[in-house]
């Protein structure tokens, strides 16, 4: 890859310096010199979705958010579990994607970093089939107990943990040069 990627970050939290945007601040750091990281922390910004509203004219906020979904070469998603599932606010942010084609074929980082996780990535992976963004199983991270393995520098603590995200990363590049 000679020149650098657009890589769309969207984080599924919505807390400030959540684990997700610090383990995001952290990629972003260690793949610097390959991808020009956006990093989208404004899902808690977007209406709620509302079909009628998804027509001619959809609200600004959901155009801009589009936009920067479509101008990017691939995307990364870093979320949190909420009660065994997704976020209510990111899976907001993607129902308003549904109606387009702007994941259909785009590649995509799928991470989940919570307390446990298993069950919000499988549904963060099924929601992301059904709109056609293209991932591997090694384009996908599941991260449990997350807090205790990055620090407030957004910097891996847990070596193991370390391991799994180069290899995240690796795939994730890997992707770029093989779709």
């Amino acid at each position: 890859m000679s020149e650098k990627k657009k890589v769309l970050a969207i984080i599924g939290s919505t807390r400030a310096n959540s684990s997700n945007l610090r383990l995001v601040k952290c990629i972003q750091h260690m793949t610097a010199d390959v991808f020009e990281m956006n990093i989208f922390n404004e899902i808690d910004t977007l209406p709620h979705f509302n079909p009628d509203l998804d027509k001619e004219n959809p609200p600004e906020s959901i155009v801009n958010f589009r936009k920067l979904i479509s101008e990017a070469d691939g995307v990364l998603i870093c979320t949190p579990e909420y009660v065994f599932t997704l976020p209510g606010s990111l899976k907001n942010a993607l129902e308003w994607c549904v109606s387009t084609t702007i994941f259909s074929q785009k590649p995509v980082g799928l991470i989940t970093a919570s307390a446990n996780g298993m069950m919000g990535h499988e549904s963060l992976q099924l929601v992301m089939r059904t709109i056609e963004a293209k991932f591997a199983e090694d384009t996908t991270l599941l991260i449990s107990g997350i807090s205790g393995k990055i620090n407030m520098e957004n910097e891996i603590t847990h070596p193991q943990t370390a391991l799994l995200i180069n290899n995240f990363i690796e795939s994730f590049l890997k992707f770029f040069v093989t779709n």
